[in-house]
């Protein structure tokens, strides 16, 4: 199979006039213009070099693919992750996986709890987050990222936060056999 980042143009001219002085050199001036364009055709593939976007390029992808929440003060790393998953977002909108695959990417892992799991008001719902900057410094962030991507009827009713700590756990015990003695 032919590579088309390294074949030169006098490689694919026919026998009969690849040995003509006047094609040959024709061939060998375009082949820098091919091998210029060739390596032009790499940055096309905008989603597959989504590593190499710099700041100004992921708020200009941000505005032509409009991820449903998109804030420019947030983190290169998580920009480029709202606008991968752009279209995404916009296809399953309004669901509870929308709304944990957000959080996921914005706030770490999360969950929803639908109304009927907890016992709620019908078209309720509960977020449960491991982030403890939702409720401080985030909180105003946090809420309007899930209202971006949730249902229009439903409401949020609360948002959990959970911790975990690794404690050490001591335990100990005594056992005294031995007879008591009194004199």
């Amino acid at each position: 199979m032919t590579n088309i980042q390294t074949i030169s143009l006098l490689d694919l001219l026919p026998p009969s006039i690849r040995h003509d002085p006047s094609m040959s050199a024709a061939a060998v001036a375009l082949d820098t213009q091919l091998q210029k364009t060739t390596d032009m055709i790499n940055t096309l593939n905008l989603f597959g070099r989504s590593e190499e976007w710099s700041d100004a390029e992921t708020d200009e992808l941000a505005w032509q693919y409009s991820p449903p929440y998109y804030d420019p003060d947030l983190p290169l790393e998580q920009k480029r992750m709202l606008i991968k998953n752009a279209i995404p977002f916009h296809r399953h909108k309004g669901t509870p996986g929308a709304v944990e695959d957000l959080i996921d990417i914005l706030f770490g892992e999360g969950a929803v709890e639908e109304w009927w799991q907890y016992g709620g008001d019908p078209y309720h719902f509960r977020v449960l987050t491991n982030n403890p900057d939702v409720t401080t410094t985030r909180a105003e962030e946090f809420i309007a990222a899930v209202d971006a991507v949730k249902r229009l009827s439903a409401v949020l009713d609360s948002v959990t936060i959970s911790q975990v700590e690794e404690l050490p756990l001591y335990y100990g015990g005594f056992l005294h056999f031995g007879d008591h003695i009194t004199i």
